[in-house]
């Protein structure tokens, strides 16, 4: 990449699943597939970028999913909060071993572990280009990290939410079932609400309408993809008002 390269977007939201971190375990954290995607994040944080993720839970939530069955929603989700807190330490860890600064802010009180979320001090780890690392998604159950990617990103003044996906953007149709099927480059929230394609769950996508913060759907899993994404190249697909 050229040193010269300069970035569409000064402050972005990044939504990583827990499942992008498995690479091609059955659940758990890949050491090769997390250290590879921090390779990318400080990629993008050396072209002056301020960012902040939030992390999902699922892959570490799939390895207890069997016993949860029959549970309460809501205990549920609070065990869904704490994987989302065990991802975002690996994860730090992971960014912190690359000589980048990084910070946990959790949306539940687990203060020996992580720090609480406070809007002001996240705008400052940010300013002072830490990485900031979203856990435990809303703090409410009921709520996904969709959600909580959102409304932090409303929160931060985030010009732009990655939603990081293994397909590289919205398709007409499943492109692993159907080889005709084509990548939309950009779409209108409504658009994307008339055709159904579900790109967030609903109180997430229409939290973004409101605020008009774009989505940007790409994949993690390809090489480069997200510093093309911040350089505004055509990667991905972008949802605007």
């Amino acid at each position: 990449m050229s040193a010269s390269a300069k970035p569409a977007y000064q402050r972005i939201l990044l939504k990583l699943s827990g499942e992008a971190l498995m690479g091609d375990d059955a659940f758990g954290i890949n050491r090769t597939t997390i250290e590879r995607m921090v390779d990318e994040i400080i990629a993008v944080t050396e072209l002056g970028v301020e960012l902040a993720i939030v992390i999902g839970g699922g892959n570490i939530f799939r390895g207890v999913a069997g016993g949860s069955d029959g549970m309460d929603r809501a205990t549920a989700d609070y065990m869904g909060m704490l994987a989302t807190v065990m991802n975002a330490l690996a994860l730090a860890d992971a960014i912190e071993r690359k000589h980048v600064t990084a910070r946990v802010m959790s949306a539940i009180s687990i203060d020996q572990v992580v720090e609480p979320y406070v809007r002001p001090k996240a705008l400052q780890y940010l300013e002072e280009g830490k990485v900031v690392v979203f856990a435990a998604g809303t703090g409410n159950p009921f709520f996904t990290t969709d959600t909580a990617a959102a409304l932090r990103g409303a929160e931060i003044g985030a010009e732009l939410v990655l939603k990081a996906t293994k397909v590289d953007g919205v398709y007409t149709a499943d492109p692993f079932k159907d080889p005709t099927a084509t990548r939309y480059s950009r779409l209108t929230f409504d658009e994307a609400m008339v055709k159904n394609l579900g790109i967030m769950d609903a109180t997430a996508f229409a939290l973004c309408r409101d605020q008009k913060l774009p989505i940007k759907v790409f994949s993690i899993v390809k090489p480069g993809a997200l510093q093309r994404v911040i350089l505004g190249e055509d990667e991905g697909t972008l949802v605007y008002a």
